[in-house]
């Protein structure tokens, strides 16, 4: 096998995308080969200087992808992001630092641009806290019980005057931009959509080859006649024995700026003809669906897993671009070992906003900028990672203040994969 300093790391050309796509197919074990209709579908996403490849002399064994992306922080504001995906590495050539070269060369230039945050949805879990990342939101999956759940089983429409329609996939590419919009607005964790994201899981668009299959899209409209929330979601076909339904809706995606909207939503879900479960997708772990339920228990977790990793480029404009229920004062150590950002860092946070400066005062919290993503959008616990040994307290009970400025009373979400 070529040595580790024989292998080119840089970004591709139009030329080279079609190998750099078959790699990126056997990385994530599907068909090396791209149908021509699937290369023309990926190359709208294609960003000169974006896509890094790793080349054993002609042939591409490493992938690497990042985009332009807007995050959601605590109390609405929103940060520049380097959204990275297509991360793979060719089975024959792990262990040889390609992710780490891949990982430098891009993290280097998204500072550089200014980006504040990187991003990523982590498909294994020990990879990216290496290069300074923690998971900053949580994923849940529901799987409800249909007939277990309490609900009138004559449910009609909306009790508030609103009503549900079912919709096509035009009217999704319509109508679904400004609802996400609305929601992502409001919602820590979320990230901004392209106009891709909405052409290609509405079936206009294929990149990966699959057959598309339309799913059933339902539109909440208030009494007054507002888009509020909106679902897609697939049906299966089973029946038992006795000739019982047992059928199952599959909820693909579903958005609701109003808790009007939610309620109406699921509610529906739960009242198809013939569905006996009904699977969320993927949910905030603090979504209302099980006490929207007469029984909560009719909904029982059947996935839990960290989602959203991100990685702070910027300590000071991070920190000063969310809001913060508490006042309080705390003098952070921000280890980054890569050396994009970190030192001592005074954070003076308020209701009324918050100054992060550098400091030469003792520092009252250590902790690497790995667990400084993790905190930043509210979800984790200084104390915990404390008891962890993940950060070190210089002044007792430095964790508690931390908890106290950063800790959020909704958790963050991050409702897309990319």
């Amino acid at each position: 096998m070529s040595r580790r300093t024989e292998i080119d790391v840089r970004p591709i050309t139009e030329a080279e995308f079609p190998d750099w796509n078959r790699a990126l197919n056997t990385g994530f074990l599907r068909p090396p080969a791209v149908a021509e209709e699937q290369l023309d579908a990926r190359r709208n996403e294609f960003v000169p200087g974006r896509s890094l490849g790793a080349f054993d002399g002609d042939r591409c064994v490493a992938t690497f992808r990042s985009f332009d992306q807007e995050l959601t922080a605590v109390g609405g504001g929103t940060v520049r992001a380097d959204a990275i995906s297509n991360v793979t590495v060719t089975a024959t050539h792990r262990r040889r630092g390609l992710l780490t070269r891949m990982m430098a060369q891009d993290l280097a230039a998204a500072k550089e641009r200014g980006d504040v945050v990187a991003t990523l949805i982590a498909a294994e879990y020990r990879i990216y806290g290496r290069y300074g990342f923690g998971p900053g939101t949580t994923m849940t999956e529901w799987t409800v019980d249909v007939p277990r759940a309490g609900l009138d089983p004559r449910w009609a429409a909306p009790e508030d005057g609103g009503r549900i329609d079912l919709v096509d996939g035009a009217d999704v590419r319509r109508l679904g931009p400004g609802l996400h919009e609305r929601l992502r607005r409001t919602q820590p964790g979320a990230v901004s959509r392209t106009e891709m994201w909405w052409r290609y899981r509405t079936g206009v668009v294929d990149w990966n080859g699959s057959p598309w299959t339309e799913p059933c899209y339902a539109v909440y409209r208030s009494a007054d006649g507002e888009v509020e929330g909106m679902a897609s979601y697939r049906t299966d076909d089973r029946w038992g024995d006795a000739k019982q339904p047992l059928n199952t809706a599959t909820v693909d995606w579903l958005l609701a700026v109003t808790p009007a909207a939610e309620r109406a939503l699921w509610h529906y879900l739960c009242s198809i003809d013939w569905v006996q479960t009904v699977k969320s997708g993927w949910r905030s772990p603090d979504d209302l669906l099980p006490d929207l339920l007469p029984d909560p228990r009719a909904a029982r977790i059947t996935t839990q897993a960290d989602w959203l990793w991100v990685r702070v480029l910027d300590v000071a404009r991070a920190l000063t671009a969310r809001t913060y229920e508490g006042q309080g004062s705390a003098v952070l150590e921000v280890v980054d070992r890569a050396g994009l950002t970190g030192g001592r860092w005074r954070l003076e946070a308020g209701p009324d906003g918050a100054s992060c400066v550098p400091t030469t005062e003792s520092a009252h919290l250590v902790l690497d900028v790995a667990e400084l993503g993790a905190l930043w959008l509210g979800d984790a616990s200084a104390v915990r990672l404390a008891a962890l040994g993940r950060v070190r307290e210089e002044r007792a009970g430095a964790a508690r203040v931390v908890d106290a400025l950063l800790r959020t009373s909704g958790r963050p979400w991050c409702p897309d994969m990319f």
